[in-house]
């Protein structure tokens, strides 16, 4: 069973209900009655580098220099000086 409160309690009582939901309380704040959060306790998910390895393709011309940026960051080189 979830305790209910509203914003305006939740504001006034917030360090109080966030121990509450750090023990497993499951808390709703509710606005004018109508549920609208769950206060929850945060876990930790652990970060994965190369989530993507094998699924995604290129090749190396995306390191290739693109002569319309270029000219954006450094001006025509081939005009006059």
């Amino acid at each position: 069973m979830a305790y209910v409160v509203n914003i305006h309690e939740a504001k006034t009582q917030l360090s109080r209900l966030i121990e509450r939901a750090a023990r497993g309380e499951h808390i709703v704040i509710a606005k004018a009655g109508k549920p609208v959060v769950d206060l929850i306790p945060h876990r930790d998910r652990p970060v994965l580098f190369g989530g993507l390895k094998g699924q995604v393709e290129y090749d190396e011309s995306v390191f290739d220099v693109d002569p319309d940026i270029q000219s954006m960051f450094y001006g025509d080189t081939d005009a006059p000086a």
